[in-house]
């Protein structure tokens, strides 16, 4: 990892600014206040300013707007409920129920929605305290609710001055992962590669790409002003991420036996040479990243065209010493890879270009996509809600978990002395998510951050006196906390612990050593509250779920084979309709992936069939990549090489394709026949072979390069293994699905 560069991505992300932000929308009105005497009775201004903002996720303007307003109207309505009703206990453990299962359970409308209902739950978990004074609870939801308007204006006005700059944020951060990508491919290429290690890499950074792709997709397809106006930057900006997600095919789709090209040419240095450039090429995608992030055009580090034309004379020379009638198919593997980077060598020098903003880049660019398609839509129907209510829901019973943690933690508060035992509330609605595995990480962060926090701010109080010095440690905290909040937990939760440290002690100096004890005992309390009922109420196990993402992995890999095979047999291209198949297959491996990341991070005695599921899961990685490679040579050349050999080819694949689903689906041990089946041979390509070795042999190599039947043995050589290919691979997940028991 190379820390200057991470350093740079983190000081120009849309993490940094909000962090700033929010500090910024809180601290700004508290000197205000405190200037004219009155910022004890306004202290929950800035509280509703970061409570509300905290809700504000990246995405459409309009939709930030709507849920801003939501956050603010439900977040008033919470608190004077509570308010008015916390002294009655009985009433207490009625809203602790009813509030603790919907603000829970809403999170089946989506990140945002759920965003909503956390923060909710938090200010429920404030107003339930005894800490206000009965008068003072409408006055206090009022405050609240300016703190919210605030950030909500403080938006709109930031949006209007840099309407952009939140795309070019999140784009930015799309190429610099782009780029680990690709720095993950190049490792094939070195000697001795780990291939689990590195397999492992890829599904991380494809997991965290599909995410990214999501978000962008939302802003950049539902936002009128950028599909439909025609400024010079908008375009580009357009350009620059469909140009990405093709990219990122490219990437995938340069799938080898990379086992084969080292037994093939590990004596030489080609492939080392070839993986250096990739790495260099990964280097050109995190300056490209990090300029859009920064809104400066990007500069290349190194010569592409001239470090490319090393690779391809080193490629010259190595066939013309080495490949013979017996090796050329080893040589055409390696005349892919040759390919392969110059297409990404060109995309990334186009890049480059972009982000100049260049106007002769823009002015012929024309969206052709049904962008609709390309965006996953949220139902907001309350049958959604309704169909939810039952044990089978994952959602209903993680609501459950945490309104049964809720009740034992307010239960704990009233008959324990512990001080700000709403703090315990407070971590429980935290802590505890859908997944074990998340729960139990966010579990160790908070209390680690708590205790690191306490100890940080100790020493501050201990040893700095300066008001000053203490309150810009206090705003570094707040950014710092608000910026990693959704990044990196740990550093999170000790910046949140640090400030409110602090802040305490501005407040109310006396009491700073109880407030201290207070928050890493409460902190203690709602974590071990939180893990027992995670771990023991109506758990939600990942290898139950897992077997639905395998489904839907291999039926979004299916439509995406069909979509992309037939046009070897004369059906028109379509175009659209082959990226939305293959955003769908993207979509579901990374779900698949990400899945089993969990499971590894539950109890060994919940990951059931470890093996085989991390095999299917390495099988369905290399199956879309051989898919999107047979895209490729289906968008270039595919009208070239029609062929009605490719029909049984096509139906054999489906029938294995079709005996996988059904084994997912209950029918065990079957597929025998399908299995045994072999894949028609091409006898078109065994002709092209025939004549090609035999020109080898008579003519040489250097009077047989020019000869017309290399170049077409070298495309259909390719495309018929990758048929070949993706026929093995569906052949081993029927094995693999055939060794897990249907009850996972």
């Amino acid at each position: 990892m190379n820390y200057l560069d991470e350093f740079k991505k983190f000081i120009s992300s849309h993490y940094l600014s909000t962090g700033i932000r929010l500090t910024l929308g809180a601290v700004i009105p508290c000197l205000i206040f405190h200037h004219y005497g009155i910022l004890n009775n306004l202290i929950a201004f800035p509280l509703g300013t970061l409570l509300i903002g905290t809700t504000d996720n990246p995405g459409p303007v309009h939709r930030r707007r709507n849920s801003l307003m939501i956050a603010i109207v439900t977040c008033f309505v919470v608190a004077c409920v509570t308010g008015f009703s916390r002294h009655i206990h009985f009433v207490s453990f009625i809203e602790i129920i009813l509030f603790g299962m919907f603000f829970s359970l809403v999170g089946v409308y989506g990140n945002r929605a759920n965003s909503i209902g956390l923060i909710s739950l938090l200010v429920f978990v404030f107003n339930i305290d005894d800490h206000i004074s009965p008068e003072m609870v409408l006055h206090n939801a009022l405050v609240f609710s300016a703190g919210g308007i605030w950030y909500l204006i403080l938006f709109l006005v930031l949006q209007k001055i840099r309407p952009y700059k939140l795309i070019q944020q999140l784009l930015g951060e799309n190429f610099v992962e782009l780029g680990k990508l690709l720095s993950v491919k190049a490792g094939y290429y070195f000697a001795k590669p780990d291939y689990d290690e590195l397999f492992n890499q890829m599904i991380h950074q494809q997991v965290i790409l599909r995410e990214n792709h999501e978000t962008l997709r939302e802003i950049l397809f539902k936002t009128r002003q950028i599909v439909s106006e025609s400024t010079n930057t908008s375009r580009i900006l357009m350009l620059m991420f469909l140009d990405s997600v093709d990219l990122m095919e490219r990437i995938l789709n340069s799938q080898q036996n990379y086992s084969n090209l080292h037994r093939a040419f590990d004596d030489t240095k080609i492939l080392r040479l070839f993986g250096t450039y990739i790495s260099w090429l990964a280097a050109e995608l995190l300056q490209i990243g990090l300029a859009v992030q920064g809104g400066f055009p990007s500069k290349p580090k190194h010569d592409l065209d001239e470090a490319f034309n090393k690779c391809q004379l080193a490629f010259d020379k190595i066939r013309e010493r080495r490949m013979t009638h017996d090796n050329v198919e080893d040589f055409i593997m390696l005349r892919q890879i040759l390919n392969s980077i110059q297409d990404i060598t060109e995309r990334i020098k186009k890049l480059h270009r972009a982000t100049a903003y260049d106007v002769d880049l823009s002015k012929d660019y024309k969206p052709n996509l049904e962008t609709d398609d390309f965006i996953t839509k949220q139902e907001y129907s309350p049958r959604i809600l309704l169909d939810n209510l039952s044990f089978k829901s994952s959602h209903f019973r993680h609501a459950f978990r945490v309104t049964l943690a809720l009740i034992i933690g307010f239960l704990g508060s009233l008959f324990f002395d512990v001080g700000h035992g709403y703090w315990i509330l407070l971590t429980i609605v935290t802590i505890m998510k859908p997944a074990f595995s998340i729960t139990q990480q966010r579990n160790i962060y908070r209390i680690g951050g708590t205790v690191l926090g306490a100890f940080i701010g100790f020493m501050t109080l201990y040893l700095v006196k300066d008001d000053t010095v203490i309150f810009i440690i206090m705003m570094l905290a707040m950014i710092g906390a608000y910026s990693f909040l959704k990044i990196n937990y740990f550093v999170a939760s000790t910046g949140i612990t640090l400030y409110v440290l602090l802040w305490f002690n501005f407040l109310n100096p006396q009491h700073i050593t109880a407030v201290l004890q207070d928050r890493v005992i409460d902190t203690v309390i709602g974590s071990i509250i939180a893990y027992f009922v995670s771990s023991y109420v109506l758990p939600v196990w990942e290898h139950t779920q897992i077997k639905q993402y395998m489904k839907e992995a291999l039926d979004a890999n299916r439509k995406y084979f069909d979509n992309v095979s037939t046009i070897f047999t004369g059906v028109a291209l379509n175009i659209g309709e082959l990226k939305l198949h293959r955003k769908e297959a993207i979509i579901a491996m990374a779900n698949l992936s990400d899945n089993f990341q969990r499971m590894l991070s539950e109890p060994k005695k919940q990951q059931v069939k470890m093996e085989e599921h991390h095999q299917f899961v390495a099988t369905s990685h290399m199956l879309t990549s051989y898919i999107a490679s047979l895209s490729t040579y289906a968008q270039t050349v595919g009208q070239s090489y029609l062929s009605e050999e490719f029909k049984p080819m096509i139906r054999q694949i489906d029938r294995q394709f079709e005996t996988a689903i059904k084994v997912i689906e209950g029918e065990q041990n079957i597929g025998t026949e399908v299995i045994k089946e072999s894949l028609p041979q091409n006898q078109k390509l065994i002709e092209l072979l025939t004549i090609r070795k035999k020109e080898i042999k008579e003519m040489g190599i250097e009077k047989s390069a020019q000869s017309p039947a290399r170049k077409a043995l070298s495309d259909l050589k390719t495309i018929n293994g990758l048929f070949e290919l993706i026929s093995t691979i569906t052949i081993d997940e029927i094995k693999i699905l055939n060794k897990i028991s249907v009850e996972v």
